[in-house]
């Protein structure tokens, strides 16, 4: 039976060279497959991957129909054997419903690629209707890695190399090159929970392990007091 799967992880977890593997093996074996993707960090209408892999797709914007795009397609003689849909979690939710008709009324396999949280930990909307209506939600085997080498399970927003928890849900592209305000660098980080929940990155770590000041500890991590 054809299916909606979601395939979920953090940043630097995959998922695009994923998206492009099944897109490699199926067409390997014959099969005819259709692109989508939203703000890819290449540019309108691709797909690509930190390891420099990349290929065409079809932008997925505001106002995009899946389900009528492909029916349109079927109907023109064209073949779609499966449907691709990267940076899922940029898709509104009833994009995502449009993707579950393609599912359920056209039989066609689509095999989504996403991002659960934002850099505040909240669903972005497509992710979460996803995780609503797809029929299996495979988690990436390749483990993003925080700076201190537990798993990272957080997307960080970093300014100058320090943790924001405010601004734009959605930014697109990698902000290389981006500035704040203020003349400050814009990127992004994974974490783990427990140095997201501190703010504490890559930048703000270096810089305490080279300050002689003591950097602020909290709870288990607090040094336990000195007893004569």
């Amino acid at each position: 039976m054809p299916e909606l799967v979601f395939f979920a992880g953090t940043m630097d977890c995959g998922k695009s060279t994923l998206a492009l593997q099944i897109q490699h093996n199926r067409s390997a074996r014959g099969l005819s497959g259709m692109i989508f993707t939203r703000d890819d960090r290449a540019g309108e209408g691709r797909l690509s991957s930190r390891l420099g892999l990349v290929t065409e797709a079809v932008e997925a914007g505001d106002g995009f129909d899946f389900h009528a795009h492909l029916v349109k397609h079927l109907t023109a003689g064209g073949r779609t054997d499966y449907v691709i849909a990267d940076e899922a979690q940029f898709l509104a939710p009833g994009q995502i419903d449009q993707l579950a008709c393609v599912v359920d009324d056209l039989g066609i396999d689509v095999f989504a690629f996403g991002i659960t949280t934002d850099f505040r930990t909240r669903l972005f909307p497509g992710s979460q209707r996803l995780i609503e209506l797809a029929d299996r939600i495979e988690s990436l085997q390749v483990e993003a890695l925080c700076w201190c080498g537990a798993r990272a399970t957080h997307n960080a927003r970093t300014v100058g190399g320090r943790m924001v928890v405010e601004g734009a849900q959605i930014v697109v592209g990698d902000v290389a090159g981006a500035r704040s305000a203020a003349g400050e660098d814009i990127g992004y980080e994974v974490l783990c929970r427990r140095h997201y929940r501190r703010r504490l990155t890559a930048a703000v770590s270096r810089a305490g392990a080279l300050s002689p000041d003591v950097l602020p500890v909290d709870g288990a991590d607090a040094p336990a007091p000195h007893r004569g």
